[in-house]
Order: C-alpha cells, then structure tokens, then sequence
C-alpha cells in the first residue's frame, strides 16, 4: 500500500513552507490515499471557473497548485495547472475574450507542470493582453506564472516571493525499530541511484543537486520574464524569503499597487468598472457578427448592443450575383428566392408579439436574421421591456407559417416570396445603370 505521507513528500515542491507542512499533515494523519477519499472535502466554489467581466476573462488560481486534479485539490481547495492550462487555452481562443487576468491567490505548490504552464502563459500574451494580480499571496509556483505574465499588479498587502524549491524526507528509522517495521526495497544492480538514502552525505548531496538544478530553472525564468537578470533575482526577489506590497513594487518583483477591479476596467478599455451603458459605443471596441449564433455569443461575452455592429450583406449579394451571371437567370432565381424564403422563415421564428411593425421593416428591408434580433433588442430595451419578459411572451411564431412559397408577416398579410426577389431585382438593376 502507498504511503501518501512519503508519497508527497517525495515531490519537489515550489511551495511555503506552512502550506507544505499543511499538505504534509494530512497526508501523514490519514496514511493512505484510500483513507484520504473517505475524507475528501467540498472544493471551494467556482474555484476553477472562469468568469467574464466585460470582454475580460478572470482567471482564479487559489490555493496549492498541482499538476492533476487529486485528491489533495479537493481537500485543500485547490487547483491544477491542467485544469488552468485548459481555461487559459479557452479564453485565448475565444474571439470574444479581449483579455485575461490572473487573479492569484497560491502558496504555490507541486513543481511539475508549472514551466510548463508559465510558457502557454507567456506565449498567449502575445496573442492576447494577460495580466496578473495578486491581492493575497503569489509565492514560489505562483509567482512564477504571475511572472510570465504582462505585468504583475499587486494589493499593497500582497505577499510576494518564496522563490525556491524544496523537498521533505521523514527518517522513520527510530519508530519502524520499536514496532519491528522492516522495510526492504531491491533495487536493480544497474540503477544505484533510483534510492538515495537522503539520511548519508552521499545521498543528501544528490537530493540537493535536484533540488538545486531545479531552483536554477524557476530563477532562469523568473528573470527571463521579468527582463532582468539572475543576480537580480537571487538577491533582490526575497532569497527565498517573501516581499510584501510597495517593497515587492520597488524590488522588481511587481509593476504597481492596484486592484482587480482597476485591472478589469483597463483591460476593458473603461474608465469605471460599472457595466452601465451609457456612451459605452464610444469608450470601448465593437464586435462585427454575421449570424444570430455570433450575436449570441458576443452578449455572452459581455459586449452590449451598442457594441455590435452586424456584418454588411455586400459581400454575399455579390457572389449572389456572380453566381447568377455563371449559372443564368433562371437557376440565380431558385437560388435566391430558396435563400430569402430561409432568411424570412428565420426571422419570423425570432418574431415576438408587439412588434409587427420591426417584423414588416427587417422583411422588406433584407435584414438579416441577426439583425433583427439585434433590431428587436433594442425595441424592447426602448419599451422598457426586459429580455426575460420577451421570452416568457414569445409566441410560437414559426407555427403561423403557411406552406408553399409564401409566408406570412403577420395575420392577415402574405408577401410573396417572387414578389419580394422581382422587386430587389429590379432595385439592383436599377442601381446598375
């Protein structure tokens, strides 16, 4: 049976050292991972979830850090760096996240995976604005994503540093004796190496060139993405000690005092957090959608119908129309109409009670279907009528639907679908001359 104490003791870890002998508690109080599971606690909530603020994704990363979800995540709360590579990766993705910030809160932890997800960290900040605050504790693993970030904003009672590795071992020796415990391992004649015996000087001589070949890469790092040097590093970051606040700031170790919500609306493009509408057009970027997936999407993403602009039909009248020049007027024709008798039947399935007249104006007019939405959005904004009330009212609108070639706008008017293309064929030709 393993034993979880020397299981985690056995890592190498980029942790403090409270937080070490916390994981290290519970590992030796409940012997094996079999004991643990009776015992696994409820991980904190959305500890893992990323939240959008604004076009901003909002990345947690709290409590120790391993490699995998396990069992110590869901008793200490805490995260791993596949899970967090996972978000990360989303949100650079994501066409509507504009940018990403780190909100760190970690002791640090497990030294496998952290490199790694320091440079998905670092490479996606070229892609996308990533920034890192801390308002806690950003110690060892963690401070050393936070470094391969942008730039690193701080509380001015953050704690910073702890950088450095470190790895435990239990001398068991003296207890196994007084219960007749006698371990005994055989370890191949090739491998001499595979147990040192961390309690000679042999053996603890190897222990600490891992431990240091290990230091030398986190320090490499942490230079490399702070642009400074290594010296700078082993004497000013802390020596495995930590910084806090404005001394971190003036240490380098930090680029300013700040707070989330400060970071969230830079990174927003506003001057106030608040979500509030007003003159939001001019203060921050547009998004261009095509379809009502697209504008689905973007209100997910937290842009707001002032924001979005709908993609101009230009483009696919044109190669409407090439395709009719290719192909002749007869099989143009099918085609056309095929696709207005999809575009009404798509806006009528958005159509709502109420709102008869924007339903006649998008049908004449050739909006598209997520213009309409957007059409009908702002309406009811306008009415003071809210998007829950909409859709708790909406009627089965795709049920007054008649079969055949025409459809129909509204009781008691059909419109027919060759009328509709005759006459946006002769404007076009019209404006051909």
């Amino acid at each position: 049976m393993t034993d979880a104490f020397h299981l985690a003791a056995s890592r190498p870890w980029l942790i403090q050292q409270e937080s070490l002998e916390t994981i290290l508690a519970i590992a030796q109080r409940y012997g094996d991972p079999e004991a643990l599971q009776t015992r696994t606690g409820r991980p904190l909530d959305n500890a893992r979830t990323i939240s959008m603020r604004d076009g901003v994704a909002v990345v947690p990363i709290t409590g120790p850090v391993f490699r995998y979800a396990n069992l110590f995540t869901e008793i200490s709360g805490a995260t791993s760096t596949q899970v967090l590579a996972t978000d990360i990766q989303s949100a650079l993705d994501n066409p509507y996240v504009r940018a990403i910030v780190l909100d760190i809160n970690s002791p640090g932890g497990e030294a496998t995976g952290i490199n790694e997800l320091a440079k998905l960290i670092h490479a996606g900040s070229a892609c996308k604005p990533i920034k890192a605050y801390a308002g806690g504790t950003m110690a060892s693993a963690a401070y050393w994503l936070g470094a391969a970030a942008d730039e690193i904003v701080i509380d001015d009672t953050a704690v910073l540093g702890s950088i450095g590795v470190v790895m435990s071992y239990l001398d068991t020796s003296a207890r196994d004796a007084k219960s007749d415990v006698r371990r005994v391992e055989i370890v191949s004649s090739q491998s001499p190496d595979k147990r040192v015996d961390p309690s000679t000087d042999e053996g603890r001589a190897k222990v600490q060139a891992q431990v240091d070949a290990l230091a030398d890469v986190f320090v490499a790092a942490v230079a490399r993405y702070r642009n400074t040097s290594t010296d700078t590093v082993l004497s000013d970051f802390g020596r495995g000690g930590v910084r806090v606040g404005a001394d971190a700031v003036k240490a380098g170790m930090a680029d300013r005092i700040g707070s989330l919500e400060s970071v969230i609306a830079e990174l927003a493009g506003s001057a106030s957090h608040s979500k509030r509408t007003t003159n939001m057009s001019t203060t921050k970027p547009q998004v261009t959608v095509s379809t009502t997936e697209d504008l689905r999407n973007a209100f997910a993403a937290g842009y707001t119908a002032e924001q979005i602009v709908i993609a101009s039909n230009d483009d696919a009248i044109a190669a409407a129309r090439r395709h009719g020049e290719e192909k002749g007027r007869a099989a143009a024709t099918e085609t056309a109409v095929a696709a207005e008798r999809a575009r009404i039947a798509e806006i009528q399935a958005l159509a709502r009670d109420g709102f008869d007249a924007e339903l006649k104006a998008a049908i004449d007019n050739g909006d598209s279907p997520a213009a309409f939405a957007l059409t009908l959005l702002k309406a009811a904004q306008d009415r003071g009528i809210t998007l829950d009330a909409i859709r708790r009212d909406a009627p089965k609108a795709a049920a007054h639907a008649k079969p055949g070639n025409d459809v129909q706008t509204a009781p008691n008017s059909i419109i027919s679908h060759s009328d509709i293309f005759a006459a946006r064929r002769k404007a076009m030709t019209g404006a051909n001359q």
